[in-house]
C-alpha cells in the first residue's frame, strides 16, 4: 500500500469512520487503481471527513479532482483512487465491497 493510501485510511480511522475498506483494483479491469469505503456516523461526520480529507491531501501535495457530496454518500476523485463515504444505510443498500470484490477476483485477458 502506498504512503497516501496509508495516510488516507490512517486519518478516517483517527476521525472514528468505521469498517474502512480498501481495494487494490491495480491489476484488474476498473476505472482506478484503489477504492476506499468507509461508514459515516451522521451527515455531519460524513461532511467532517471530507473537509478533512481535503486540508491532510493538500498538504500531502495530492490533487482532489472532483468531490460529490450527499448527506448519504460522498465520493472524492483522486483520479487514481476513489474515496467513498457512506451512511451506514447507502453501505448496506449499495453493498459495493460485493461489487468491488467480484472485480478483484477476475483476471485481466
Amino acid at each position: 500500500m502506498n504512503k497516501i493510501l496509508e495516510k488516507i485510511v490512517e486519518e478516517l480511522d483517527n476521525k472514528k469512520a468505521e469498517n474502512i475498506q480498501l481495494f487494490d483494483m491495480s491489476k484488474k479491469d476498473y476505472i482506478v487503481d484503489s477504492v476506499i469505503i468507509a461508514t459515516t456516523l451522521n451527515p455531519k461526520h460524513g461532511a467532517s471527513l471530507v473537509d478533512h480529507l481535503k486540508k491532510e491531501l493538500k498538504s500531502l501535495d495530492e490533487s482532489i479532482l472532483d468531490i460529490e457530496e450527499s448527506d448519504d454518500w460522498s465520493i472524492i476523485d483522486l483520479g487514481d483512487t476513489l474515496i467513498h463515504l457512506m451512511s451506514p444505510e447507502y453501505r448496506a443498500k449499495y453493498n459495493l465491497e460485493e461489487f468491488l470484490s467480484e472485480r478483484e477476483n477476475k483476471t485481466l485477458y
